[in-house]
């Protein structure tokens, strides 16, 4: 009976063992300064880095389709591409980039 309760109780704590095992994902905020179009572009270039790494694929930026073909009106093409472009770097990097000075 002994055995059937520490049983029990191992399989009861199985959820909480299995929580502390994820890794936590660091996070890379775009700078402050980008423009809401730049920042949309960063975090959707992070997330393809992202991916990117996921699948063991090498880094190339021009391969994903919303850098080639940006989901924004024509003059926000180059801001969002920038943010893009950085964000995707920063994954790669470990860290945010330099800024809005593209």
């Amino acid at each position: 009976m002994r055995k059937f309760l520490i049983s029990c109780a191992a399989l009861a704590c199985l959820p909480l063992i299995l929580v502390g095992c994820s890794h936590p994902r660091p996070e890379y905020p775009p700078p402050p300064a980008y423009s809401a179009v730049a920042q949309q572009g960063y975090h959707d270039g992070v997330r393809a880095a992202q991916r990117d790494i996921h699948d063991g694929l090498r880094p190339d930026v021009d391969r994903h389709p919303r850098f080639r073909n940006p989901p924004v009106a024509g003059p926000l093409r180059d801001d969002y591409r920038n943010g893009f472009r950085e964000g995707y770097h920063a994954v790669y990097r470990g860290g945010p980039g330099p800024g809005p000075g593209y």
